[in-house]
């Protein structure tokens, strides 16, 4: 085998066997490295690989510069927000994501934070299994209204559960100009102000960028309703912790769930986790066996598409 692919994701090909089976097929010789990762070893043997599909570590523009034979990025996921694609482009190497293919798996997870933090339930269970038959009140879900920060495919999903629990949902999309004709009965389309007000619960479904970056602090806390709740299945860059932490000890905030976070993993120390109204989850939103197994299997084909010269799926660079 003259080809190789270094694999950094953790969960490549933990459903089935086929991912791997093309990229053999294909003539790649295979490294697997999410188990074990890291970063310093990562950036050592990179130089030596045809092909990459990377998971949520930094890919350093300078390292990128020392790959003369890579020819393909592959993101295990949708966020392509720790790769360089400016450079990426410079250097002609081809990058992709898999957008779309986990958006059920995290509206899911999405909508399962809301019901938790909003009644309680990881407090309470872990109550009762310290012994303690405590009750604790919470609020009710079921026709409230649900703030969304971005309107594309998970966003879109969220929607979709959110109308079976009777909400009225609002969404702030600056590139979403006219609702699909499934939306127009329960969804409103407005401004960013509008949803950070008018909401009773706000989920978060925006990439990270140099727009988005630090978008929910202080000021937007502060105008969001009394009692209102924060999800955040996106990326942990886009609150700011210190701010929410604040809302959240004065009660102007009455809970927040996060999958993700400022950095990651968080740090034990991080004042988040003193706090019962905080639920965290260790980035966990595509991580269902049927988003695994596709996100997988499209990284793969790519890969292998690449080393023939043949067309890509979801090519961004």
């Amino acid at each position: 085998m003259d080809k190789k692919v270094l694999i950094t994701s953790r969960s490549f090909g933990k459903i089935s066997d086929e991912p791997l089976n093309i990229l053999k097929e294909a003539g790649y010789e295979v490294t697997l490295k999410g188990k074990d990762f890291d970063q310093t070893e990562f950036e050592a043997m990179i130089p030596d690989y045809d092909a990459l599909i990377i998971g949520a570590h930094e890919f350093p523009e300078a390292v990128m510069e020392r790959c003369s034979r890579l020819k393909i990025i592959c993101k295990h996921g949708a966020g392509l927000d720790n790769i360089h694609l400016d450079k990426a482009k410079e250097l002609g190497i081809a990058v992709c994501n898999v957008p779309g293919t986990n958006s059920n798996a995290v509206a899911d997870l999405t909508f399962g934070l809301m019901l938790a933090v909003a009644r309680n339930i990881v407090s309470t269970n872990r109550w009762v299994h310290e012994g303690k038959w405590q009750t604790a009140i919470g609020v009710d879900v079921c026709g409230k209204t649900l703030g969304l920060m971005g309107f594309g495919a998970i966003a879109k999903n969220v929607a979709r559960r959110a109308r079976g629990f009777g909400m009225q949902v609002l969404a702030y999309d600056p590139y979403v100009k006219e609702l699909p004709q499934e939306f127009q009965e329960y969804v409103t389309l407005c401004g960013q102000e509008e949803v950070l007000t008018g909401c009773d619960f706000l989920s978060l479904h925006l990439p990270l960028n140099d727009e988005t970056r630090g978008m929910i602090a202080d000021r937007e806390l502060t105008r969001m309703r009394q009692g209102a709740y924060i999800i955040n299945c996106a990326r942990g860059g886009i609150v700011s912790e210190r701010a929410l932490y604040e809302a959240l000890v004065t009660g102007h905030i009455a809970g927040a769930a996060m999958d993700v976070s400022e950095v990651e993993p968080m740090a034990a120390d991080n004042p988040l986790l003193t706090l019962d109204n905080v639920i965290v989850t260790p980035h966990i939103g595509m991580y269902s066996k049927e988003a695994i197994g596709a996100v997988s299997l499209i990284c793969a084909q790519n890969v292998a598409a690449r080393g023939e010269n043949r067309p890509l799926q979801h090519q961004v660079v």
